[in-house]
């Protein structure tokens, strides 16, 4: 197939009744698996470089990554920028070949919030490629406290910033390594009752997997973010290798061992998508 546009994969999602993962990437060797998993699954994927991923891999070499891996895979591949907090992170991307700019303006207030990612809208968009933004705040397990998205302000965001699509504060937690949680499917349906832009949950793998199918199936979510678990399986996978073998020192050696515990790990989460 060829490089997309986040939008090009949620409206499908959202008229089709089901959901896309945006899954987290660290380095090359999650990148490659998860575009393999897509692929022996035949959906979608959206290859995501966040915060973390950025201070090690500046995102002029991330972009010429994700292109590549695009450009030969055979199912479409979105190259995003996950919690851009800044203009400069968000045209950075964009000259970098990113399809889809997160801006994450959620710690702001309304108001700075929306005039803020409608810029970051008016860019993307300009220049052919997509826009989601954040509405409420996703906090940290263990860490800062969500702020859960009020349904009013929603409707406000979404109508303001033109988003493609629209990350909300339901009972999600960015960093939950278990699925004990759940999502407030009262106030989904309260959002999703006031705008019809796709809706994104971040710290998808604290999400039940049951929910997530179901709520990819039953409601306007199209994306699900997945990091944690995948970076659980990588550091068993990584680990095991290691000391499998105390005489092995190969770096590509070791790492190469990572692909399929990886593989099969993001082939389970894309699963869950279908609805």
């Amino acid at each position: 197939m060829s490089l997309v546009t986040l939008k090009d994969v949620v409206q499908p999602a959202l008229a089709g009744g089901y959901a896309v993962a945006g899954l987290v990437t660290l380095g090359w060797e999650e990148m490659r698996a998860y575009v393999a998993a897509a692929e022996a699954e035949n959906c979608p994927v959206i290859l995501q470089a966040g915060p973390s991923c950025r201070e090690h891999t500046p995102l002029p070499v991330l972009g010429k990554m994700f292109r590549h891996l695009a450009e030969h895979a055979a199912v479409p591949v979105v190259a995003h920028l996950d919690h851009g907090y800044t203009f400069e992170d968000c045209k950075i991307a964009l000259d970098s070949g990113f399809t889809s700019l997160m801006f994450d303006g959620s710690r702001k207030p309304l108001a700075q919030n929306i005039d803020e990612t409608a810029k970051i809208a008016e860019m993307a968009h300009a220049a052919g490629i997509s826009c989601e933004g954040e509405i409420g705040f996703v906090g940290y397990d263990n860490g800062e406290a969500s702020a859960g998205t009020d349904p009013e302000e929603a409707a406000k965001f979404a109508r303001e910033s033109g988003v493609d699509a629209m990350a909300i504060s339901v009972g999600n937690v960015h960093l939950q390594q278990d699925q004990s949680g759940g999502l407030d499917e009262s106030r989904i349906a309260e959002i999703q009752a006031v705008t019809d832009v796709p809706l994104v949950i971040h710290g998808g793998s604290g999400v039940p997997a049951d929910q997530r199918r179901r709520l990819a199936r039953d409601t306007s979510i199209c994306k699900f973010n997945i990091g944690t678990e995948l970076r659980m399986a990588f550091g068993a996978a990584l680990r095991a290798a290691v000391t499998a073998d105390a005489d092995q020192f190969d770096r590509v050696q070791i790492l190469k061992q990572t692909h399929d515990p990886v593989m099969a790990t993001a082939r389970t989460v894309l699963r869950t998508m279908k609805g």
